[in-house]
């Protein structure tokens, strides 16, 4: 077997001067500077959230083709103005994630953790509209009763949802280096078993972060992340297992996500970290439904830990970088499509900036001045170590 592209990315990336990188030295789009790509990993994600919600329109609307008939409707996407269209629950939770990872700034995880619980506690008065999820909800009601600086939670058989993936991304803004990736792994678990504690939905979190970071770095490429994945995910294994904290449990619901990922990436003909993404000569929007559902775990594309960032990579692997190809895949499908496009969307602004998005789509989105304000915080932040 041939040396995975994913190992011989970093292990090239690791020899040379990381810090350069991450001072902003290379881009992947030309014109945007790293500094910008934070910009628009955090605003676009807010963007396609609230593209793929549509004032709870489109967020699990089973019909796809009603959808981009819709948007065709409308002018299409370029024709889409953002101020139509508010955030819902995940730009929320994704401006609470990093508003704590910025306000802890260097100090150490336990602090971090605390400011977490907090930050999800008090983001639960923004919801009026919003359509939280029901696993979020109780799960910050029972944190709310807890003593102060516990932020663990009893394991839950049903918090495999994608809540724990929607939140996560700015985790890998703030550790994108390859020598911080122990925390980004402790900080994607904890943060998002603090809701979802259950295997299928932190690691969903865990997925949301590493691609971020991969993205800030500019490799491995973006083929050979499921393959990287599949690499971190023993070492959050041996975390979990290091925490002693419902370990049993943990271990018992495990395989699902990681056996998900394998296939999936088998069937895209990339589990080595090696080639191409192969895709289906008929891959249109009926073709994109079946498959969505076929990964998903009830039916429901996007609603799980392990599918939301799947069918977010999937319309990543797709689009390339066309803003329009990767909403077409990433925001307007059946499903949970807003989770799916608040991933895919900061993924691909991490990696392409602002390049060729109208401007519509994303100027004068809601919280938009939130956002780019953390965004900057983070990119001061990104090299500081911890306490």
């Amino acid at each position: 077997m041939s040396t995975p592209r994913y190992l011989t990315s970093v292990a090239v990336f690791s020899a040379v001067d990381s810090r350069s990188f991450l001072k902003g030295k290379l881009s992947m789009a030309e014109g945007s500077t790293l500094q910008k790509r934070y910009q628009a990993c955090m605003i676009l994600s807010g963007a396609g959230d609230a593209l793929g919600y549509n004032n709870g329109d489109w967020e699990f609307e089973s019909n796809a083709e009603k959808i981009h008939k819709e948007v065709a409707e409308k002018g299409g996407l370029a024709k889409l103005d953002i101020r139509n269209f508010p955030i819902s629950d995940d730009t929320v939770m994704h401006l609470a994630t990093a508003d704590a990872l910025v306000k802890t700034g260097g100090a150490s995880l336990k602090d971090l953790y605390g400011a977490l619980v907090k930050e999800y506690i008090k983001c639960m008065d923004d919801m009026s509209g919003r359509a939280p999820g029901f696993t979020c909800i109780s799960s910050t009601t029972y944190l709310r009763g807890h003593p102060e600086g516990n932020w663990r939670i009893p394991f839950s058989k049903v918090g495999g949802g994608c809540g724990a993936a929607m939140r996560a991304m700015c985790v890998g803004l703030r550790f994108p280096a390859p020598e911080q990736e122990n925390h980004l792994v402790a900080v994607s678990v904890e943060s998002g078993r603090m809701t979802h504690h259950h295997p299928t939905g932190y690691l969903g979190g865990l997925a949301g972060a590493l691609f971020t970071a991969y993205a800030v770095r500019g490799e491995p490429p973006v083929e050979a992340w499921g393959q990287g994945l599949m690499e971190v995910l023993k070492r959050a294994k041996e975390y979990v297992k290091q925490t002693g904290h419902c370990v049993e449990e943990n271990l018992e619901h495990w395989n699902y996500f990681e056996d998900s990922w394998r296939i999936y990436l088998g069937q895209r003909g990339i589990l080595e970290g090696t080639g191409k993404a192969q895709f289906p000569d008929d891959y249109g929007v009926p073709a994109r439904e079946v498959f969505y559902k076929s990964v998903s775990h009830r039916g429901t594309g996007g609603a799980s830990g392990h599918d939301a960032p799947m069918i977010a990579y999937d319309a990543l692997l797709r689009a390339g970088d066309s803003w329009t190809e990767l909403a077409n895949h990433g925001f307007f499908h059946g499903g949970d499509s807003d989770s799916t496009a608040a991933i895919a969307a900061a993924w691909w602004g991490a990696l392409y900036g602002f390049h060729n998005v109208p401007s519509k789509n994303y100027k004068g989105l809601e919280y938009y001045k939130r956002l780019s304000n953390v965004a900057d915080a983070l990119y001061q932040l990104r090299d500081k170590p911890l306490s």
